[in-house]
């Protein structure tokens, strides 16, 4: 027999492959962001370590470079009941729904003029500045909540004066400051700041002469079709 002509082993085509990195999504990030902050609150990290924790976080792009990050922390489940018994923080109508990210790690981050303002939007500072401006924001729904955190770095809330402005929060050797105000209107929108800062600034208040008056009005108006 000719061994040598002996048909060679085809590779069995039902072998099991390696399957594709599962892609991560927003929420996850935000998720896996969530359970850094209650670390460095708790003393699990310190600020240096949570930081570049973080920016990896907003860098990865599968789940397995999200799932190490955390690997040493609590679940998310019990980080979440923490959070909300510590600082009793509002709850956000609409939570299923699409949240807006604004970033600035060594950097500067705007929002103002125009724009339409979600039901949640988390801010993210590292040595860096966010403005969000929400004096001429389209509200589409009557409850907007702002999940903050600055760590070295700062941010700023500006809303309308006709506006309920609430919030809780922590300053970990540096600011948390939420000016309370309540609208005459109990249909008026509520913007609630959560969140905390780590030798940085969080300032939440009214902007002086600002008001959305004008835009309820004009809606009343189209609904009562004068």
């Amino acid at each position: 027999m000719d061994f040598d002509k002996q048909p060679q082993k085809q590779p069995d085509s039902r072998a099991p492959q390696s399957a594709p990195a599962m892609r991560a999504s927003d929420a996850d990030r935000d998720r896996v962001a969530d359970i850094l902050r209650e670390a460095l609150v708790e003393g699990r990290l310190d600020a240096e370590e949570h930081g570049e924790r973080i920016d990896a976080v907003y860098r990865a792009k599968t789940l397995a470079e999200l799932e190490p990050l955390v690997g040493d922390l609590p679940a998310a489940a019990q980080a979440a009941s923490r959070a909300q018994a510590a600082h009793g923080a509002y709850d956000a109508a609409g939570a299923d729904g699409a949240v807006e990210r604004l970033v600035a790690v060594f950097s500067s981050n705007t929002r103002r003029g125009r724009w339409r303002i979600g039901a949640r939007t988390t801010v993210f500072s590292l040595f860096g500045n966010v403005e969000i401006d929400l004096t001429e924001a389209t509200f589409t729904q009557r409850l907007t909540t702002l999940d903050v955190t600055a760590v070295f770095g700062n941010i700023e809330v500006r809303v309308p004066e006709n506006v309920s402005l609430r919030g809780n929060g922590t300053g970990v050797l540096g600011n948390f400051e939420v000016r309370a105000l309540e609208a005459d209107d109990p249909e008026a929108p509520v913007v609630v700041v959560n969140g905390y800062s780590v030798l940085g600034s969080v300032e939440a208040r009214p902007k002086s002469g600002k008001r959305i008056a004008d835009l309820l009005h004009d809606k009343l108006r189209k609904h009562l079709g004068h």
